[in-house]
């Protein structure tokens, strides 16, 4: 069994709570909030044994396992290094941190710690994202040519929303982390960058970014809160194409295609409970192993997005108040 706290009472922190206690494996041993009373009551609506009303208690409890990272993007590093330097294994939400300097150190203490560290990139282990990495090792599609992936939300403009507050993200950091991890997994690291963004009150509201390789190959994708898109996926190869249904990065369904456009195969894999349960499963199997780090979202897979998304807000001439 694998005792659990959670840092962090928000949405995300209550879809992976009510993912975790349906796993015989899982253990809530605890939560943790700002104030005791949100702690205490999420504790009571998922069942967590303990309840803290500040990050160190919990990071200081040496009865969990792991700590799952559920706060704003803009304190992962922070709350990360506090659980890491108490001993704490940790699962942090993405993206992991606010640049690449910032996960560089939250690797490196975990290697210094002997600690297992992941970053939630859930779509790696969900299954339709499986069955695509299969077919186009089998060769189904051939050499992939062009890949295109979108993340965008309309979201009204609220001053008081973390999304549009400048030390939190932005739209990159947000949603583009998503596409950007996609076509990376599937193409490998890009030769160089083409990046627009539309910026304002000092976040990047929306932003478009190719990524291009050697061979003439692209991937194309966008984010941001401007605009709403059903926010699906395609993969084109010289012998066929894979798409995936919309919310590619969470899309139960990846339909097969052969070089004229006709159907091969699709498939379709409705989550166990809500998705968030491959990932639970992966950081667990990993601590039963031993391993400080996962296959399925090394360090270095993590880092060079990080690269990336720094390279983007370079060329906008985008920095974050804690960099300023």
């Amino acid at each position: 069994m694998t005792r659990w706290g959670i840092i962090g009472t928000g949405k995300i922190a209550r879809t992976f709570a009510a993912a975790l206690k349906e796993q015989n494996s899982s253990v809530t041993a605890a939560v943790a909030s700002r104030t005791l009373e949100n702690a205490q009551s999420f504790a009571e609506e998922f069942g967590f044994e303990k309840a803290y009303g500040s990050y160190e208690e919990l990071a200081r409890d040496e009865s969990i396992d792991i700590v799952y990272i559920a706060t704003p993007m803009h304190k992962h590093y922070e709350d990360t290094l506090l659980c890491l330097e108490n001993g704490r294994n940790v699962l942090c939400e993405k993206s992991i941190a606010l640049n690449t300097k910032q996960a560089e150190e939250m690797f490196a203490k975990a290697e210094e710690k002997g600690l297992f560290l992941m970053e939630a990139m859930w779509m790696k282990m969900r299954p339709a994202y499986l069955k695509v990495k299969q077919w186009i090792k089998e060769g189904r599609i051939g050499e992939i040519r062009y890949i295109k992936a979108d993340f965008n939300n309309f979201i009204p403009f609220d001053k008081n929303d973390r999304l549009f507050k400048p030390e939190c993200g932005g739209a990159l950091l947000d949603l583009g982390v998503y596409p950007i991890t996609f076509a990376v997994a599937l193409m490998g690291e890009p030769a160089s960058i083409e990046t627009h963004a539309h910026i304002s009150g000092g976040i990047d509201l929306s932003n478009s970014v190719t990524l291009l390789y050697p061979n003439g190959a692209y991937a194309s994708t966008t984010s941001g809160f401007e605009i709403q898109n059903r926010n699906n996926a395609v993969i084109a190869g010289d012998k066929g194409s894979i798409t995936m249904g919309d919310w590619f990065f969470c899309s139960p369904e990846c339909t097969l295609y052969d070089a004229e456009s006709r159907q091969i195969e699709d498939r379709l894999f409705p989550p166990e409970i809500n998705g968030y349960e491959y990932e639970i499963r992966e950081a667990e199997k990993c601590l039963a192993e031993g391993l400080k780090t996962s296959k399925a979202v090394p360090p270095e897979d993590t880092l060079s997005i990080m690269r990336i998304m720094d390279e983007c807000r370079k060329t906008w001439g985008l920095k974050f108040p804690q960099e300023v």
